[in-house]
């Protein structure tokens, strides 16, 4: 479990799941799903199994979630906005 180790300076807020996230302007939609307690960012294809970020670094695909209804965005290389809505990828989108 990851936690801030900073107050929110120029705070921003977007949906997950359909439950509000508070996030910093800039960082990454993996950074605020991580400070946010968020578990599993998506479901495997195959075996349903829970993934979350991984590498941080878009390497490994691990992250991937729906962005404003477009599946298949890596978490860890999206920058978080202000609105956006973001849900869970169930497995292959």
């Amino acid at each position: 479990m990851y936690t801030r180790t900073e107050p929110l300076r120029q705070p921003v807020q977007f949906t997950f799941e359909g439950q509000p996230v508070q996030a910093e302007a800039g960082e990454t939609l993996a950074a605020a799903l991580l400070a946010g307690n968020v578990g599993a960012f998506r479901t495997t294809p195959v075996s349903g199994s829970d993934r979350a970020a991984y590498c941080l670094m878009g390497a490994c695909f691990e992250c991937l979630v729906t962005v404003d209804g477009t599946p298949n965005r890596q978490a860890c290389m999206t920058e978080v906005r202000d609105g956006m809505v973001v849900t869970r990828q169930r497995g292959a989108a």
